[in-house]
């Protein structure tokens, strides 16, 4: 192969000494052609495309290292490499060019004529070293030395013959050509610059780099709509050689893929849905999960390849050699190795006694032990959650940290590197030796303002092995404070406000009661998340929850309890007024979310699962101040992710939020659906429900988390920022709606269930972020810490 392009741009030096030659856009693999052939050799001399000392229209190469015959537009062969590395040899050793000019034109003129000064050559560089760039920067081809090849060959003493002891001494000596004359010269240079190269390798490597800080904030465009935090899984991530940025966007989201020296991204189709995208080693292909199959795509795009499927998909990494360690949690496997052509999978950590997450696994270089997190209590949030190492030559596990999630490993030198996590909303690093698998030293929190998933800790942050960071700043972390609002539609665009609980909190979650006098809330204290109720006339809180994650509060329609979901536990329910300890509804060890009641209170619907959801619907019964649940019922049975289902007021009919068209919109169909209701089984109704069937969609830009009002015949549901109303009327067996209106232009509300519907159907109570810099945070911005590896050697030192 014959580089053309060679120049010290295109060398770098790993910081382990391995010296790397970069750029190969010029390459090729040419056979010899005559020189008398003109024709042919002007076409194997393409226009120049290399920007950097050149201009488009000229001959191929860079101007300063290209040797004469380049430069004169004939055909080249490996000799015109051999003179770059002699032009590139020469500015190492002198600090100037071999050939220099005031534009191309003068540059290129004095390649061809102009010998270098050798003159430049320090006293101190061997004369052995001079001889082999003579030798490199001869301007006929035919004297130059010939192939790298050779110096290989010369290296490994294929040249060096010993003489027999009784040999005859040759009465005249051969005359020797200019190569052979210069071979040991050559040898011995070529010796002489590997050992100054690493040399200079490996002081680069144990000295720490002196380059500053650099942050920058990418603005993904306007277009660009980040999933929120709370999608259980980084959003975003950065190529290994820092060059490239995937991310999500969208409802449903959708993988994007834009290189930093490009100004817009490319939307990678057929990836509908995607979760936690991961890199490839080489940067060329990005994994991803849609529900419980785990896929790849080119980052140019192309057709999307299956590479297996997980029962519930929490995370993946590309490992060196093409394979890929997957994490398979929440009733699952444990942790997996897929094949690097996909196939079956084989265990290589199953979930522990009592575990129920193992997620997040990271390859440590070298391939032989793997980062990531397990949690024996997922309900106990992120402080139950510990960091361990896992070897893979015995399975054995230790762990690491307590209470981290998301970990990272940054190498530094000397096999030693930083291990980063985080915790809530800060980045923590601690030394870790590559070596002995451990830790050194104390974590120092490095970043307070990272964004991270409330549902399992995750955090939005990746990190290249060159040392370039990327993160998504928190909107709504731990010290984040918001208020409770009431807001009515007027003139202006946020609606008219009006304070409903003055006090800011770490609110997550509010949901009005059936005659609107209270408000249950989710209250986040540390890693806990849980259930109170809110009395306005009193300006008092009741707390009906004690610690886990406790989410996703209903109520009963006679206001006397509060159901909600416990993660992974299923669903509890509580007494309004606090008066007795919550008590187990469902059990069940996947997420069961509660969302909506009959109006008599004798069924709740609610989904289940993860990624795509199901919803279901249970009977119950009041058994003197405690709810029994009976055998729960599927409401439909699709292969997409439905949710956030609501009865209508007279119980006929359910609305609900699907994916089901590429993006989430509402629906409407009748209750009980027409197979329950022929038997009888849902008991709602009676006979004439069994005529109605079908199903209308009722959103026509996106929507999700439909309310109905109860007092007239119109169904609110959320679409961005914006609150939506529709006009329905119900004509014999058939729904039918009106156009879609605007309703409120600005909500304010950060998420599905920030919100809820007044009894009136005139206002609506929100959870409006207490400080206006922070919602006004634009959501299509990462952000980038350049150098951000040197920066943790200053602050994080690494020691002996």
């Amino acid at each position: 192969i014959i580089h053309r392009d060679l120049k010290p741009a295109n060398i770098k030096v790993r910081a382990d000494g391995t010296v790397k030659v970069l750029d190969f856009g010029l390459a090729k693999a040419l056979a010899p052609v005559a020189a008398s052939d003109a024709a042919v050799a002007l076409a194997h001399s393409p226009t120049i495309t290399t920007p950097a000392m050149t201009q488009a229209g000229m001959i191929l190469g860079t101007a300063a290292y290209m040797a004469p015959e380049q430069a004169r537009g004939k055909v080249v062969d490996k000799r015109a490499d051999i003179w770059a590395f002699g032009a590139v040899l020469f500015e190492m050793l002198t600090g100037t060019r071999a050939f220099e000019g005031e534009d191309i034109a003068d540059t290129l003129g004095n390649v061809m004529k102009v010998e270098p000064n050798w003159a430049r050559c320090p006293a101190s560089i061997p004369p052995r070293v001079v001889q082999v760039m003579r030798a490199c920067l001869q301007k006929n081809p035919k004297q130059r030395l010939d192939s790298a090849q050779g110096v290989r060959l010369a290296l490994d003493g294929a040249f060096e013959t010993a003489a027999p002891a009784d040999a005859a001494l040759p009465a005249v000596a051969a005359p020797r050509s200019v190569v052979a004359r210069a071979l040991p010269w050559t040898v011995a240079a070529v010796l002489f610059v590997a050992l100054g190269i690493a040399l200079w390798a490996r002081w680069r490597a144990e000295t720490p780099a002196d380059r500053p800080l650099v942050r920058l904030d990418v603005d993904m465009g306007a277009d660009a709509a980040f999933p929120s935090a709370n999608n259980n899984g980084s959003s975003i991530a950065i190529s290994p050689d820092g060059t490239r940025l995937v991310y999500l966007s969208g409802t449903p989201p959708r993988l994007f893929s834009r290189r930093l020296d490009q100004a817009n991204a490319t939307e990678l189709p057929g990836t509908q849905g995607a979760a936690r995208p991961f890199f490839s080693p080489d940067g060329q292909w990005v994994g991803f999960a849609v529900g419980d199959k785990v896929n790849k795509i080119s980052v140019q795009g192309g057709a999307v390849v299956p590479l297996g499927e997980v029962a519930n998909f929490t995370g993946a990494s590309w490992a060196e050699d093409g394979s890929i360690f997957v994490g398979d949690g929440n009733a699952g496997k444990g942790l997996l190795q897929f094949p690097a052509a996909g196939g079956a999978s084989s265990i290589v950590a199953p979930l522990g006694n009592g575990e129920t997450v193992l997620a997040v696994p990271q390859p440590l270089p070298g391939g032989k032990a793997l980062l990531f997190i397990a949690s024996p209590r997922f309900e106990g949030g992120v402080d139950a959650t510990t960091i361990e190492v896992l070897r893979l030559a015995d399975g054995r596990r230790e762990i690491l940290v307590r209470g981290g999630q998301s970990p990272h490993y940054l190498p530094s030198s000397n096999g030693a590197g930083h291990l980063l996590y985080v915790n809530t909303a800060t980045l923590f690093a601690i030394p870790f030796d590559l070596a002995t698998l451990e830790t050194r030293g104390t974590a120092v929190p490095v970043l307070d303002d990272v964004a991270y998933s409330t549902l399992s800790g995750t955090g939005q942050f990746d990190v290249s092995r060159t040392g370039t960071l990327i993160y998504r700043r928190s909107r709504v972390d731990a010290a984040a404070m918001t208020t409770v609002r009431w807001v009515a539609p007027s003139a202006g665009a946020t609606g008219k406000r009006e304070t409903l609980r003055a006090t800011p909190g770490a609110y997550q979650t509010l949901r009005l009661s059936p005659d609107g006098t209270r408000v249950a809330l989710v209250i986040r204290e540390g890693a806990n998340q849980d259930i109170w109720v809110y009395d306005p006339q009193r300006d008092a809180l009741t707390r009906l929850t004690f610690g886990d994650l406790n989410r996703y509060p209903a109520w009963s329609p006679d206001g006397h309890y509060v159901v909600f979901a416990k993660a992974l536990q299923g669903i509890f329910q509580a007494r309004a007024d606090g008066a007795s300890q919550p008590q187990a509804l469902t059990g069940s060890k996947t997420n069961q979310v509660p969302w909506s009641f009959t109006p008599d209170g004798k069924r709740l619907a609610y989904d289940e699962g993860f990624g795509n959801r199901r919803i279901w619907t249970v009977p119950l019964e009041d058994q003197g101040g405690q709810l029994k649940a009976g055998t729960p019922e599927p409401f439909l049975t699709s292969t997409f992710s439905d949710q956030t289902a609501s009865f209508s007021p007279d119980g006929h009919w359910l609305a609900y939020h699907s994916d089901e068209s590429g993006r989430d919109e509402v629906y409407v169909r009748p209750f009980p659906p027409p197979s329950a209701s022929s038997s009888g089984a849902a008991g709602q109704g009676g006979p004439s429900t069994s005529l109605r069937t079908g199903k209308w969609q009722v959103s026509n830009n996106g929507g999700e988390g439909p309310r109905w009002s109860r007092t007239g015949h119109e169904l609110v549901y959320r679409s961005g920022n914006q609150l939506i109303t529709v006009s329905y009327t119900v004509n014999g067996a058939s729904f039918v709606a009106d156009r879609p209106r605007v309703w409120i232009a600005a909500l304010g509300a950060t998420g599905s269930t920030d919100w809820d519907l007044a009894p009136d159907g005139k206002r609506v109570a929100v959870l409006i972020p207490e400080g206006a810099a922070q919602a006004s945070q634009p959501e299509h911005v990462i952000v980038m810490l350049q150098n951000f590896a040197d920066e943790l050697r200053r602050r994080v030192p690494l020691g002996k």
